[in-house]
């Protein structure tokens, strides 16, 4: 992500195709180290595309993104008079869930959340 943090900084302060050394200074300045990997994945993936286009392609895909959490409210509230017992239970359900949904997101992440695939 800090690699995409300064290549959007130097975007946004008027480089339009920065450079892998661009992204070392800009890092370098706020003490971050730079991956030459990293660095050459992202521009190899942003060449040649506008940066506009890949950020709204970016919220279309994240829109498209569940943002849930209230099934285990539902569970909950639908216990009934015992609701403590049932969210007590839930809860370890829920946490679960969201565990392997994290882990499910971080294998598909090829790209810049998957623009370039």
């Amino acid at each position: 992500m800090k690699v995409i943090a300064a290549y959007l900084h130097a975007v946004l302060g008027g480089n339009t195709t920065p450079s892998a050394e661009d992204i070392k200074n800009i890092l370098g300045s706020v003490g971050a180290e730079a991956d030459d990997d990293k660095i050459e994945l992202l521009l190899s993936q942003v060449k040649g595309k506008d940066i506009t286009e890949l950020i709204a392609a970016g919220r279309e895909k994240l829109a498209s993104v569940p943002s849930g959490g209230g099934a285990a409210v539902a569970v909950a509230v639908a216990g009934g008079a015992d609701t403590g017992a049932t969210a007590a239970a839930a809860a370890p359900a829920a946490a679960e869930s969201k565990k392997e949904e994290k882990e499910e997101s971080e294998e598909e992440d090829g790209g810049l959340f998957g623009l370039f695939d």
